[in-house]
């Protein structure tokens, strides 16, 4: 069975050391396609270099909400230059995060909004953070009119999961979802339509329950295949075809 992991940091520091060793492991555990986010406009540079070493990394460049202290309002005109030149699998890692002490909500706002124009402009998928903030992500993308992206490691209520869905959204589903505890996140995820979610790691971040304290790799992407498995009907080999399609179509990435 081939997978698609469609949110992770391959060319995070914590990698720097065993980089090749963790995209042969990801190979080896049938991980296909690794869909490869920028969080910083310093990312840029060495996400296109490793993306174009490896066929099956694909490059995403983008803004993180976090970073707020890294980003400067030229960045949108330059990340609009990149998009025009570069020609990537989608625009991000953006979109809002108000789980941090002082956020400033309003310049996340403008930067997620600049993003989703962007995005919007060069007929691109997007990648959301959305972190305490779905109903203001939700807000944002019905004002930019931009109805083709993802809502990464999504941890909403299952109405905004539908009103995400019905704006032509895709959900995607990590490390999280292996956690016994998560039974909110793991009811959402058994009652969703089979074509509106799809499979990530977020490596080094967000590691599988049966990894906790280690970091995450792509090749710990079949854990989070598996545990969807128990909470669904469907087959192991069918949830495994329908998300690879899905992330393939989303990312225009070639079936595997």
């Amino acid at each position: 069975m081939l997978l698609i992991d469609t949110h992770v940091h391959t060319n995070d520091a914590q990698f720097q050391a065993d980089q090749l060793k963790i995209i042969s492991n990801a190979r080896g555990a049938g991980v296909a396609h690794q869909v490869v986010p920028a969080v910083l406009q310093s990312d840029w540079e060495d996400i296109k270099t490793l993306c174009a070493e490896h066929a099956d990394l694909h490059p995403c460049y983008g803004l993180h909400p976090c970073f707020m202290d890294h980003h400067k309002p030229e960045h949108l005109a330059d990340l609009a230059r990149w998009l025009g030149r570069e020609q990537p699998a989608a625009v991000g890692e953006c979109g809002l995060d108000y789980s941090l002490q002082g956020t400033d909500k309003d310049t996340q706002r403008w930067f997620f909004s600049g993003q989703l124009a962007l995005a919007r402009e060069f007929r691109l998928p997007i990648v959301v953070h959305a972190h305490k903030a779905v109903e203001d992500v939700i807000l944002a993308i019905r004002a930019a009119g931009h109805y083709d992206g993802l809502i990464h490691s999504f941890n909403g209520s299952q109405q905004q999961a539908h009103r995400l869905l019905d704006l032509g959204y895709k959900l995607s589903f990590g490390g999280a979802i292996t956690y016994t505890r998560a039974t909110r996140l793991r009811k959402l995820v058994s009652k969703l339509p089979l074509d509106s979610f799809v499979l990530e790691t977020d490596a080094p971040y967000q590691p599988c329950e049966a990894f906790r304290g280690q970091r995450a790799e792509p090749a710990h992407l079949s854990y989070v295949l598996q545990t969807i498995n128990e909470l669904r009907p469907e087959s192991l080999s069918t949830l495994a075809e329908q998300t690879t399609q899905t992330a393939c179509k989303l990312f225009n990435l070639p079936e595997p």
